[in-house]
């Protein structure tokens, strides 16, 4: 049976903003999925997950497992960047968000779905693998790091070009993936991306040469989520 979620763009949005938005939703599903088991094992609907894409002003974010010496600038170089730094409750290390890059978060009750939350991020992975595919872009994964890579089954030095670092309570997720489409990609000089020092990144724009519509490449990968998922959107 198909998941019914709300889709929303929210534009360009800082960090904070986004993260508080996130958080609002969360808590809103959350505490319906516990009432209504409180209440009535057997009750529903549930209530619907919600698909939010966004992009960011630069930022850095480290996980809560992650390590600040992956940060490799201070506060006032990260000033002169125009650039911010969070602390957050994700998974995973420190990662950059920025103008020109897909953000999406889903906030999604995997129980409703029917799955855990390991094949919860390998189908955030697979939808980002079918939307590079529709360019002509191989991609894949490695194993034991998240995410979607480039040049990993080549011998090659493999590039990321999303990052994936979610975080689950209840079965209900938040946090996401971010996607380089027209993302700059000199900001990831300034830190050791999810923590490696032996892998790159790349960019949709740096693969094909050229700008891409970042619009389009949403589109697609609203597409190919709702492939992967199943889902069913509600407005």
């Amino acid at each position: 049976m198909s998941y019914s979620v709300l889709y929303q763009d929210i534009g360009v949005k800082s960090y904070k903003e986004a993260w508080d938005f996130q958080e609002n939703v969360f808590r809103k599903i959350i505490n319906r999925k516990t009432g209504l088991q409180e209440s009535n094992p057997a009750a529903g609907p549930a209530q619907p997950g919600v698909l939010i894409l966004v992009e960011h002003p630069h930022v850095y974010t480290l996980g809560k497992s992650g390590s600040e010496n992956n940060l490799l600038i201070d506060h006032i170089q990260l000033q002169a960047r125009d650039a911010e730094f969070f602390r957050t409750n994700r998974g995973g290390d420190v990662t950059y968000h920025g103008p020109g890059q897909i953000v999406a978060y889903p906030i999604f009750d995997l129980e409703e779905i029917g799955i855990g939350l390991r094949e919860y991020i390998g189908r955030l992975e697979e939808a980002v693998i079918v939307t590079l595919g529709s360019f002509g872009i191989s991609a894949s994964r490695i194993k034991g790091a998240t995410g979607v890579w480039l040049n990993a089954e080549q011998g090659k030095r493999p590039m990321k070009i999303c990052a994936i670092g979610v975080r689950a309570s209840k079965y209900v997720t938040m946090h996401g993936f971010a996607f380089n489409v027209n993302t700059d990609l000199t900001y990831f000089d300034y830190i050791n991306p999810c923590g490696y020092t032996d892998k790159g990144v790349t960019s949709l724009e740096k693969e094909l040469g050229g700008k891409q519509d970042i619009e389009h490449v949403k589109l697609l990968v609203k597409q190919n989520l709702r492939e992967v998922f199943d889902l069913k959107w509600i407005n």
